[in-house]
């Protein structure tokens, strides 16, 4: 990537902002979270969206999720609670959210993290997700990634004076969350080890820091997509799906040249989840900004779905998480999508 190391990639940001929780909060609504994206730059192994909720009612077990997706459709993921760590480094600062297996520490604010997940995982394939078969055979892998910040932090809200609105004002903020939520682009370089293989790696990825209170009970779905490509330019946004009256929505993004801030964009053609498939689907999207109309055309790679029904959130929608390939201008990478819709909109096969 077309980084200078010397750049500050803090967006003007505290430090502190990147600590976690040092104890429970007073709040047993509020969360402190932390999720990432991994995608190796030949397409052939991806981590669709992993993290740690550790929400105040619930301090003394963390939700932790995993997943791990290989280019011929064989997939690892866990869903389930583990005991957390301490949160102090040795510098006695709260740099680590951690739990079960899985760990994140911030190394340097804004701009080196790493990730390490030992633990177990269900065997499975993108076919059999999106089936809704969710069991398979558990078996142990092991995952440590160090991340290199490549583009300034985004912060939700901070680009668009309507989307700021929105996110105060509309239930379009709940779902997002109450309290600070930044998105931040990196390089990355690991290991995967899993059944007997081992995979050294190198590529990019999305990273997620959030502190606040979070209500899903609306959500109606949503579309959501990053990446950042060999040459430093980068693209963000998420947008949710048009309200039948016609109310506005909060949809904000960015385009990024390598260089400088953040250009503030809005998607005016988003690629909404229709049909569940492991692989191959286009999804294209369009962005507004000071630059004119920008195309980046995509395609899903490496996927997972979760399309169990939740007794808890009877109308929460099907869920799309996966790895995709992107092309701006010529070049290619590899990125992430989330989508989600509501599953009366979906053409199921």
């Amino acid at each position: 990537m077309a980084t200078d190391p010397s750049t500050s990639f803090s967006g003007g940001l505290p430090a502190e902002r990147e600590y976690f929780f040092p104890a429970r909060p007073d709040n047993p609504q509020m969360r402190d979270s932390a999720s990432f994206w991994i995608a190796d730059d030949k397409g052939e192994i991806g981590l669709p969206r992993f993290g740690i909720e550790a929400v105040g009612a619930n301090w003394d077990e963390h939700l932790v999720t995993f997943n791990l997706v290989f280019r011929d459709g064989r997939v690892y993921r866990l869903r389930g609670k583990g005991t957390p760590h301490s949160p102090f480094n040795a510098a006695g600062e709260p740099a680590i959210l951690g739990a079960g297996g899985l760990a994140f520490e911030v190394i340097e604010p804004y701009r080196t993290w790493r990730v390490t997940y030992d633990g177990p995982a269900v065997a499975t394939t993108s076919q059999r997700l999106i089936d809704g078969d969710q069991t398979g055979p558990t078996v142990n892998l092991r995952v440590e990634v160090s991340t290199t910040m490549a583009v300034p932090p985004w912060e939700q809200g901070a680009l668009l004076a309507d989307a700021a609105a929105l996110l105060h004002n509309t239930s379009d903020g709940d779902m997002m969350g109450h309290g600070p939520r930044i998105e931040q682009l990196f390089t990355a370089a690991g290991t995967v080890e899993v059944d007997g293989e081992t995979h050294t790696f190198t590529g990019s990825g999305l990273r997620i820091k959030r502190q606040g209170v979070r209500h899903l009970e609306e959500f109606r779905g949503h579309a959501w997509q990053s990446a950042v490509f060999p040459s430093g330019k980068a693209f963000g946004y998420i947008t949710y799906p048009p309200h039948p009256d016609g109310r506005p929505v909060f949809n904000e993004g960015y385009l990024y040249l390598g260089e400088g801030k953040l250009v503030p964009a809005r998607v005016v053609e988003a690629p909404w989840l229709r049909r569940l498939v492991p692989a191959g689907d286009p999804v294209p999207v369009v962005f507004e900004s000071e630059l004119g109309i920008t195309r980046i055309e995509g395609v899903t790679a490496l996927t997972t779905h979760d399309t169990a029904f939740r007794p808890e959130l009877p109308n929460f929608p099907v869920l799309f998480q996966g790895e995709c390939r992107y092309t701006w201008d010529g070049e290619e990478t590899y990125g992430m999508l989330e989508r989600s819709t509501v599953r009366e909109l979906i053409e199921w096969t």
